[in-house]
């Protein structure tokens, strides 16, 4: 009788041993770093926006999970290889990755931003850029032709009759005929030189008057031209990064977003370096996520840099599951339930602070 009842006590731990162990599998979860989404704290644990909400989730729906840490350009493919089962992050829903992927509906919406470096040294600049540009390098290049054939015809009748001033060899003369036009234009007239002959003179009386149209229309051209630079010469828009040498991340919406546009630009490691080379001149401005920059601008030294209000191609924050994947139903069911509690909007002001 006591070896029955012995057995029957060591099936009913058996049992209930088997009932303890959870039937779901431990998840494989691949993330990157990118705060303020995922953020490894010192001690090598995780915490975040993304990392919150899928603690939440995988909580709720029962599942166990580890966290995979990987750089963000194997996420997608160690995915779509079975090397993962989700992945978290701040991963942009796209139609190119919708057709490779599935995703969970999204739990973050944003858009695109643009980052400048600060208005300190910004006019100084602008018009020293506005003073070397093709436009007015062209412009002078253009009026010292002219000067140099005014000067030129009126050396052709001054040549000979008049020796002292417009004398000397070819180059000599030349030079001296090329003062004389540009002190008129200017109506300096210092009258070092002055026309003797009848066609040196007709020469002269012509220019003077031309002088004074040249010079309106070549100050106004050049205050017109500093002034844009001033003004208008700046980013204002994501229209206006067209013009400008811009810098974003390899692989990300930004990057694809500048190609599309054939927008001349340069890429980086992550979005830390690419907004230290705005700060270091290297490029004009970046193209990123706003939420990412914003956080990560608080990290720059020199006061980081200028963000501009509003954003532009609009995009969708979501979870990335393999193509078919059983996980998916019961993961939105448990996401969207989360994303409509308080405690989701506590979490977004406590990364982000208030919106």
């Amino acid at each position: 009788m006591p070896r029955v009842l012995i057995a029957l006590w060591l099936m009913l731990l058996g049992l209930n041993a088997t009932a303890a162990e959870p039937n779901e599998p431990v998840l494989r979860v691949g993330i990157t770093e990118v705060p303020p989404f995922v953020i490894k704290e010192p001690d090598g644990s995780w915490r975040g926006i993304s990392i919150d909400l899928w603690s939440s989730v995988a909580s709720k729906a029962g599942y166990r999970f580890e966290l995979l840490p990987m750089p963000f350009e194997r996420l997608l493919p160690s995915l779509e290889e079975g090397q993962l089962d989700v992945v978290v992050g701040a991963l942009t829903m796209t139609a190119e990755r919708e057709e490779r992927f599935d995703f969970t509906h999204p739990f973050y919406r944003t858009g695109l931003a643009i980052g400048l470096q600060r208005d300190g040294d910004k006019s100084g600049w602008m018009a020293l850029k506005g003073l070397l540009s093709w436009q007015f390098l062209s412009l002078i290049g253009g009026l010292a032709v002219l000067l140099l054939l005014v000067g030129a015809l009126l050396w052709l009748f001054e040549r000979r009759n008049n020796q002292e001033q417009f004398g000397g060899t070819p180059v000599q003369g030349l030079g001296s005929s090329f003062w004389w036009a540009a002190v008129t234009m200017t109506t300096v007239g210092y009258g070092d030189k002055a026309p003797v002959t009848l066609g040196g003179r007709l020469v002269g009386l012509v220019w003077m008057f031309a002088g004074l149209i040249m010079v309106s229309t070549f100050t106004a051209a050049v205050a017109s031209m500093l002034t844009v630079g001033n003004l208008q010469g700046g980013i204002q828009s994501a229209e206006d990064l067209r013009r400008a040498h811009v810098a974003s991340v390899d692989n990300t919406s930004g990057a694809l977003y500048l190609e599309s546009q054939r927008i001349r630009h340069s890429t980086y490691p992550n979005v830390i370096t690419a907004m230290q080379a705005v700060q270091q001149g290297e490029a004009e401005a970046v193209v990123y996520d706003l939420p990412i920059m914003q956080y990560r601008n608080g990290e720059l030294n020199q006061g980081g840099l200028r963000l501009l209000p509003g954003t532009f191609e609009n995009q969708s924050y979501a979870f990335a599951l393999a193509s078919g994947s059983p996980y998916r139903e019961r993961i939105n069911l448990e996401l969207l339930r989360a994303v409509g509690e308080d405690e989701w909007a506590k979490v977004q002001r406590l990364y982000l602070g208030a919106p």
